[in-house]
């Protein structure tokens, strides 16, 4: 369980690229790539959307709840508060929140792989709309250090999570769907100004 969160993501058109700058600098692959399922969820009245916060049940070789709130940018770092636990059963952990009320308001995936680079994380991952990469540290320094080492472009960081990107590829494609699934994007071509985003490694 974290208490706090600190990440930046950005936009890239080559991760085999990346993959291959994170082994030749060390890093560890701590996370195989694989599928995760995502679901947010919220009351009927989207009140924790409404109020900021977010609620995420997700399944990829283990199930976990995400629970984040107070999101704000610092010098282009997303900085939050994150409670995360693993439970036993994603079916059953859906049906209990679905007892207390919630339901599920949209579904997203992504592949991803994972690697530590001495106290930082960064994440390859793989979605729909397009490729990206998340580095995650307990500080701003050590998140701008690896951005550097990688060759990232900070001015290019997104501010914003894959669910954001997704209200905005729905408004300018006018998509007809929410879901942020691989079936849903068969066929559609995404580009960056379609995200409102460039790419950090061009």
């Amino acid at each position: 369980m974290k208490t706090q969160e600190r990440e930046i993501k950005f936009y890239v058109q080559n991760l085999p690229e990346l993959a291959e700058k994170l082994r030749v600098c060390g890093a560890a692959l701590v996370r195989e790539r694989v599928l995760e399922r995502n679901l947010r969820l919220d009351t009927p009245d989207h009140s924790l959307h409404q109020g900021g916060r977010l609620l995420r049940l997700r399944q990829d070789d283990r199930a976990r709840v995400t629970y984040k709130e107070n999101a704000r940018l610092e010098d282009g770092v997303i900085a939050r508060t994150e409670l995360e636990f693993t439970t036993d059963d994603f079916q059953v952990t859906r049906k209990l929140f679905e007892a207390l009320g919630y339901q599920v308001v949209v579904s997203y995936e992504k592949y991803r792989r994972e690697y530590r680079l001495g106290d930082v994380l960064v994440m390859l991952d793989e979605l729909p709309f397009g490729d990206f990469i998340e580095i995650e540290a307990t500080s701003n320094p050590l998140i701008e250090g690896v951005a550097q080492m990688l060759g990232m472009d900070w001015s290019a960081g997104i501010g914003t999570n894959y669910l954001g990107l997704m209200e905005i590829v729905k408004a300018n494609l006018d998509l007809p769907f929410d879901d942020l699934t691989f079936e849903n994007f068969a066929g559609v071509k995404v580009s960056p100004e379609d995200l409102s985003v460039k790419p950090a490694d061009a």
